[in-house]
C-alpha cells in the first residue's frame, strides 16, 4: 500500500480536519496517509529546522509515493524536497506559507516582534490543542534560516485559494513561474479552503493517478 505523508499546519497537529478528510479519501482509493506531530509536544521549542527532522524521519521510516503540506506545512515540504531531492517522489502544497520569516515580521510589526524577542515566547492560538500556547523567539530566529523559496525539482502541484488572506497566492503564482515541474491550480476559496475540499480531492487525485505512486 503506498505510503502519503502529510505535513500540517502552523499551530495545528494531526488530527486537522483538511488532514482527517485526506486520510479519508486515499484510504478509499488504497494509499495510507501518515500525519506525525511535528510539534513532537513541545510547541513552545518549535523550529522549522527541528520540524524538518520530524520530516526526515518519516520519509526514511515510510519512504512516501508522496509529500502534502498545508500552509507552513506546504512550505516545509518544498523545503525538505530541495535538500533531499532523492527521497521526494512528488509533493502537493496546499497555500503553500512561502516568505515564512518575512512575512511573520510583517505581520507582526516592529513593536509586537520586539517584544516578543525581550519577552522569549509569544502567545499563539494553537488550533489542534483549542487553546493559546507560547512559542519560543528561537522558532522566527531558526525560520531567518530558510530559504524563502526552495528550488523544488520533483513534480509538484501547488492548490491556493483566490481569497487567501493569509498567504497571497500571488507567491504561490510567482514560485511556479517558469518551472515545468510545478503546477499552480487557484480555487475560489480562502486559505483553508474547507468549503472546496471535494474539488480540491480532484485535483490532488488527478495528480496522484498522473505521476503514479511509483513514480
Amino acid at each position: 500500500m503506498p505510503n502519503i505523508l502529510y505535513l500540517h499546519g502552523f499551530a495545528s497537529g494531526p488530527l486537522s480536519q483538511k488532514g482527517r478528510f485526506f486520510h479519508q479519501q486515499f484510504s478509499m482509493i488504497g494509499a495510507d496517509v501518515h500525519q506525525p506531530d511535528l510539534a513532537q509536544g513541545d510547541f513552545q521549542a518549535l523550529t522549522l529546522s527541528g520540524q524538518l527532522k520530524v520530516v526526515d524521519q518519516a520519509v526514511q521510516e515510510l519512504e512516501p509515493a508522496l509529500i502534502m503540506g498545508s500552509s507552513l506545512g506546504g512550505y516545509l515540504a518544498a523545503l525538505y524536497a530541495a535538500s533531499q531531492p532523492e527521497r521526494v517522489r512528488s509533493l502537493v502544497l496546499l497555500a503553500p506559507a512561502f516568505g515564512f520569516a518575512r512575512r511573520l515580521a510583517e505581520q507582526l510589526g516592529e513593536q509586537q516582534m520586539k517584544a516578543w524577542k525581550e519577552q522569549g515566547t509569544r502567545q499563539i492560538y494553537h488550533y489542534g490543542e483549542q487553546r493559546m500556547l507560547p512559542l519560543g523567539y528561537q522558532f522566527y530566529e531558526d525560520a531567518l534560516w530558510h530559504d524563502e523559496n526552495p528550488e523544488v525539482t520533483q513534480p509538484t502541484l501547488i492548490i491556493h485559494g483566490r481569497r487567501d488572506d493569509s498567504v497571497d497566492p500571488s507567491l504561490s503564482v510567482e514560485f511556479a513561474w517558469g518551472k515545468n515541474n510545478v503546477d499552480v491550480q487557484l480555487v475560489d476559496s480562502d486559505h483553508q479552503m474547507l468549503d472546496v475540499l471535494p474539488e480540491v480531492w480532484d485535483k490532488v487525485v488527478a495528480f496522484y493517478h498522473r505521476v503514479g505512486p511509483e513514480t
